[in-house]
């Protein structure tokens, strides 16, 4: 089981302080990292949570799960979990690139419409 949590749905006001005082109520957060663009430094509306261990993680996510952050529900899973959607082709590549640098990456496809 992972200590490290996706957190997706944040509002692109929350700050990775932000992120980490709201977890930190579940245990000793490690690690909160809200993801931004690296052309626009603009929060890109998800980030992870690392936790010291996994009973801790488990917490944050029956209790965060579905709950407000700063106004947006918040929606969490297990990192090795993480599903990204929603982008036009010319973003995938990068997309994908981004979330490799935080976690392995282990398949993504892309539908196109």
């Amino acid at each position: 089981m992972s200590n490290k949590l996706f957190v997706g749905g944040l509002s692109w006001n929350t700050t990775d302080d932000g992120l980490r005082a709201a977890f930190e109520q579940f245990g000793q957060v490690t690690d909160a990292k809200v993801i931004t663009d690296r052309e626009t430094g603009r929060s890109r509306g998800f980030g992870f949570v690392t936790y010291g261990n996994a009973e801790d993680a488990q917490s944050a996510i029956a209790q965060m799960n579905g709950q407000q952050l700063d106004g947006r529900t918040s929606f969490l899973s297990q990192s090795e979990q993480v599903l990204h959607f929603g982008l036009g082709p010319a973003l995938l590549a990068d997309s994908v690139e981004g979330l490799g640098e935080l976690a392995e990456v282990v398949a993504h496809q892309q539908h196109l419409d």
